[in-house]
């Protein structure tokens, strides 16, 4: 068994329940793009693939992240083309894609689905939409995230594996391919796998109501950002959409934006 997660933090929540039940166990890799925001026209084209690259090398600019390969495109693509081989060479081997009710994970799921329609029957998804389960304090809470999840509770989890239909086959990779066409900036979950696109600025005005007259720190204002927001995405973007409100003179700076702890921000004067 292989399991597929598209973010970090889901891998060791997930290892962590191969202690309590052995029947989970397998390899875990994990897609490490996030395919909510940026260009996706032509995707699996080499074309796409390096104007997506060339993105994200101008969101990274000057920031924290500066150097840093966050698109995982390389990885990601070496990643599948390793996935396909193994499925290939071993038919014993099943997929279990695990996704949250997020547009990352969604949007995650599109883009490897969709290359994976020779080996229908074997590739399972585990979608956790609008799903209870228990926090560590013992209440009832819906996850948004694979990694917010007990490992203990990964046990019922599990008993949401299903095969993806061969219906879901042909329709989902239809929808991605629309998205990619369309190919605006950013992609919201609008409800179970349905993802709706808006332009880059579409955090702007949101963003904007957390910025006061007063200096503030922008890793504290991120933090207060991401409490109340009900659609989120990673810091590297805000701070992308925060530098180009910088630039369009609606707010002022001070201090080094490279450094979240150390830059301020405030309205425009």
């Amino acid at each position: 068994m292989i399991h597929v997660v598209f973010q970090e933090s889901d891998i060791e929540t997930l290892r962590k329940s191969f202690a309590l039940d052995e029947t989970l166990k397998g390899d875990i890799i994990q897609i490490k793009d996030d395919f909510a925001v940026g260009p996706i026209s032509n995707i699996y084209s080499l074309e796409g693939i390096a104007s997506r690259k060339e993105w994200w090398r101008e969101v990274l600019d000057g920031s924290d992240y500066q150097g840093k390969d966050y698109s995982g495109e390389t990885d990601d693509n070496k990643t599948v083309f390793g996935l396909i081989d193994r499925l290939k060479n071993d038919e014993t081997i099943n997929v279990w894609i695990w996704a949250a009710q997020n547009n990352h994970d969604v949007a995650g799921y599109y883009w490897l689905m969709s290359q994976l329609n020779d080996f229908q029957g074997r590739i399972y998804i585990l979608y956790l939409n609008n799903l209870p389960f228990i926090n560590e304090k013992g209440h009832i809470f819906y996850p948004t995230n694979i990694f917010e999840i007990q490992a203990k509770e990964f046990l019922k989890a599990k008993k949401l594996a299903r095969v993806i239909t061969p219906s879901e086959f042909e329709v989902d990779p239809d929808e991605w391919t629309k998205l990619c066409i369309e190919n605006r900036g950013f992609r919201a979950l609008d409800g179970g796998k349905k993802l709706i696109q808006h332009d880059y600025d579409y955090y702007d005005t949101e963003l904007m109501k957390f910025i006061t007259q007063d200096w503030q720190k922008v890793n504290k204002l991120f933090h207060l950002f991401f409490s109340k927001s009900k659609s989120t995405t990673g810091d590297a973007y805000l701070l992308w959409r925060l530098k180009k409100l910088i630039a369009e003179g609606k707010i002022d700076l001070q201090g080094d934006q490279r450094n979240m702890k150390d830059f301020e921000v405030k309205l425009k004067e």
